[in-house]
């Protein structure tokens, strides 16, 4: 069976490959016309909008974004003539004739500024929901930012992102993606990652950049991916901001308030965010259990969440002289949450259906998080053609403390995060359309954690030392990587890789002292070739190939042995035996004027490490929650998505995602082998009832869903929103549904080893809401459409 599967793996990847040679055999009569958009001051414009047009076929148009650089390449006929048109907010358009003999030529486009007041006229761009550069997709969430109340909500609603109810994010279904905030990797845990970014504003959040395959600039521990969360910042000439408020209501209700200001004199550019809000919801989860031939375990437990976040974010951008920029950033969060449970357990006959005994348990978390991360970050510019050398630092310290109180006793959680990391990065752009990259990065972690535990005996708040511990662990990772880029002839090869010397060590102080040490080092390979295959309609195909070798290593809350109660009858641990996990990473796909539309992949992975749930030697009845290595496991996926129909007023995008996973190994010292295959659907829509009314729609669809061995049914969203403009476009306010017929709930099955469960699990997630924003000073109107097509507005 596996051998079938990798060879239609292989036939399809080889299929592509064939594919792109014989579009290279086919368009010799192609070449390439490279624009770099530039100001007065030889200072790059990124992201602004080029269309290119044949004078001898005026139906035929390209239309492009520059990237970060400025920079943008056409693949243009040869021996023809195109208008270009240039357009950008705070810039003049720009209109040239260009004419393209038999070579690649490059051409430099200069524009000048526009004549930006607070008080002008409203500037109209238009940008895609999502789009392809390089090895990224990118996704533009102000719709969604729209009808959320944090950051976190935006992930959930995104096209083809997954978070689950534990806070992990999955771009497919082996392993979590790793979360960057401006390009920085996030070392904490996924519970507190979630609550991070359940404290960001929605609209302090100006694009998500998602790479499944990142290349070798990234930290190779990205197995599952990145996800980027790039915060806005002051971008725009004189003094703009907004005011937000939000509220949402299901069976519990959510409030916000924010305010966002930037300024931006031209050398100068500050920003501040500011946000206080408070959440509540439920989560309510029922198991039935077998742990006997004739007896079962029956259990609901409801949870409360109550929580009320403060969020400060800053930030200032000096520009030093042409080719120097330093900017530095901030952010502070203040999270306390009051989470009450109530957990019904009942043991009874199966064949009878008679309780043989039952109880009730209570447990409240008081739980107080503090996250404070200071970031400087030093550019500079070394000539036009977009080479640069930069360097960051950032430290974040993330305190977190917990009082817990349950029904037999209460105990203390206090744990200690701190978290540094450098790095410095070249770029240099060498003749024949070479790009050369190599950096240097350290990282440091120090956690500590400190767990004292009580129980009652006899009346009496005796120390139970069967669940009080203290656990400190250090990790530090040296890495350097160098990687190259070439266009061949209407190919783009990009070759490297990263080196990276980890260091681990943790340490058991309580109940005994145990140690454990990890120190290697290893390679990580990137290889990523593109090539633009045919024009349909006026549409730039284009091909990808990539391949990346990656690392999983264990988080220190995966390390922890410290005991955590959760009930009676089940209780968390880590495993500071885990081994990192090694993955490799193939995947083929295809974009439209980049916007990605289909790809085919597998990740095959092995020591792979996940969740599981055991029974204590001492009794049956008892569980623990750990993780372990669990052997091998091979992950075929593909996605596709597409636009249809493309119009001006109605929008309509739709996907579709499956991933079929293999695993084989040892679950409970017995031989595991676990497949199982799922599909995902999701949409997105929009329909401009006026200019200034637009109804929107996005949901989700998940068929024989998975969660590591958790066999999940059917289970979706559907959500919906109406936003009207007011006051001149100033005032926005949108009305939301979320999850309006209530269907985002499942059923599950386990059975590996001894476990042998099933259950339902279901949140507070239909919800109704109304959020406004109130913009003032200079405002720029956006309008989302993933095929860039042309609008009213932007004519």
């Amino acid at each position: 069976m596996h051998y079938m599967q990798r060879s239609t793996f292989w036939s399809c990847f080889s299929g592509l490959l064939l594919l792109l040679l014989s579009a290279f055999q086919g368009s010799a009569q192609t070449t390439e016309l490279t624009i770099k958009v530039h100001t007065a001051n030889k200072e790059a414009v990124p992201f602004a909008t080029l269309s290119l047009t044949a004078f001898s076929d005026s139906a035929s148009q390209i239309q492009r974004s520059t990237d970060s650089l400025g920079q943008v390449v056409f693949q243009v006929q040869q021996n023809t003539s195109y208008r270009l048109r240039f357009s950008a907010v705070n810039y003049q358009s720009v209109e040239k004739a260009i004419t393209v003999k038999t070579e690649a030529i490059t051409y430099s486009l200069l524009v000048m500024p526009a004549d930006n007041k607070l008080n002008a006229v409203v500037v109209t761009a238009s940008r895609p929901v999502m789009r392809q550069e390089d090895d990224k997709t990118i996704v533009d969430p102000e719709n969604i930012a729209a009808t959320s109340t944090n950051a976190y909500e935006i992930l959930e609603k995104t096209p083809g992102l997954f978070v689950d109810q534990d806070g992990n994010i999955y771009l497919n279904s082996t392993t979590p993606a790793t979360v960057y905030i401006n390009g920085r990797e996030q070392k904490m845990s996924a519970a507190d990652i979630a609550t991070m970014l359940k404290n960001l504003p929605p609209n302090a959040i100006a694009s998500i950049e998602i790479l499944r395959t990142p290349s070798a600039r990234y930290d190779a521990s990205g197995s599952g991916g990145v996800v980027n969360v790039v915060l806005r910042k002051g971008v725009r000439i004189g003094l703009t901001g907004s005011v937000t408020a939000g509220l949402n209501q299901g069976r519990y209700g959510n409030q916000f308030v924010g305010l966002n200001l930037n300024n931006n004199n031209g050398s100068v550019t500050s920003y501040l965010n500011l946000q206080v809000g408070t959440r509540n919801s439920y989560d309510q989860l029922m198991t039935d259990r077998i742990f006997a031939t004739d007896s079962v375990l029956r259990q609901d437990a409801f949870t409360k969440y109550g929580a009320q976040n403060y969020y400060v974010g800053y930030g200032v951008a000096v520009q030093l002289s042409k080719k120097w920029e330093l900017n530095y950033d901030g952010r502070l969060s203040y999270n306390r949450s009051d989470n009450n449970s109530r957990n019904l357990s009942l043991i009874q006959k199966i064949s009878n259906g008679q309780t043989a005994s039952s109880n009730l348990t209570d447990v409240n978390n008081q739980t107080k998080n503090v996250n404070i991360n200071q970031g400087v970050n030093l550019k500079y510019k070394i000539d036009s053609a977009g080479s640069e050398w930069t360097t960051d630092l950032s430290f974040t310290y993330a305190p977190n403390n917990t009082d817990q109180f349950y029904t037999s006793g209460d105990g203390t959680l206090d744990n200690k995060l701190r978290f540094f990391s450098g790095q410095t990065n070249f770029l240099k752009k060498l003749p024949g359309k070479v790009t050369v990259e190599t950096g240097l990065k350290a990282t440091q972690i120090w956690f500590d954690n400190e767990t004292d535990y009580y129980r009652m005996t006899s009346g009496t708040r005796v120390k139970d030392n069967f669940r009080t511990g203290a656990y400190t662990y250090k990790e530090n990772i040296n890495s350097a990587y160098l990687q190259a880029s070439k266009n061949l002839s209407g190919f783009v090869l990009k070759v490297g890789t990263r080196m990276e010397n980890t260091n681990m060590s943790g340490n058991q102080l309580v109940p005994r002292d145990t140690a454990f040490s990890i120190h290697r080092t290893d390679f990580f390979p990137y290889v990523y070739l593109s090539r633009s295959l045919m024009r349909i309609a006026g549409y730039d195909l284009k091909g990808y190939l990539v391949y990346r070798r990656t690392i999983s290593r264990p988080a220190y809350e995966y390390l922890n042995p410290s005991l955590r109660f959760v009930d009676p009858y089940l209780f968390e641990t880590g495993n500071p035996s885990l081994r990192p996990q090694f993955t490799r990473n193939y995947e083929a796909n295809i974009s439209v004027d980049e916007r990605p539309i289909f790809a085919l992949g597998l990740n095959d992975t092995k020591d792979i490490f996940t969740q599981v749930v055991y029974p204590t030697d001492s009794n049956s009845k008892v569980n623990y929650r750990t993780y372990d290595n669990l052997g091998t496991n091979k992950e075929l996926y593909f996605r596709a998505l597409g636009a249809l129909p493309p119009g001006k007023r109605y929008f309509f995008v739709a996907g579709v995602q499956y991933n079929r996973n293999f695993y084989e190994g040892l679950y409970e010292n017995k031989p595991l082998s676990f497949k199982r295959g799922s599909y995902s659907i999701f949409t997105y829509q929009t329909f401009k009832i006026t200019p200034l009314t637009q109804l929107s729609l996005n949901g989700f669809v998940r068929f024989n869903g998975q969660q590591q061995f958790y066999e999940l049914t059917t289970f979706g969203s559907l959500n919906m929103s109406l936003t009207q403009q007011f006051l001149n476009r100033k005032l926005v306010v949108t009305l939301s549904g979320n999850d309006l017929f209530f269907t985002n709930n499942n059923h599950f099955t386990i059975n590996q080893g001894s476990i042998n469960a099933t259950g339902y699990r279901k949140s507070d997630t239909r919800r109704i809401g109304i959020n406004l924003r109130y913009n003032f000073g200079f405002k720029k109107k956006e309008e989302n459409n993933l095929f860039n097509l042309d609008s009213p507005e932007s004519r």
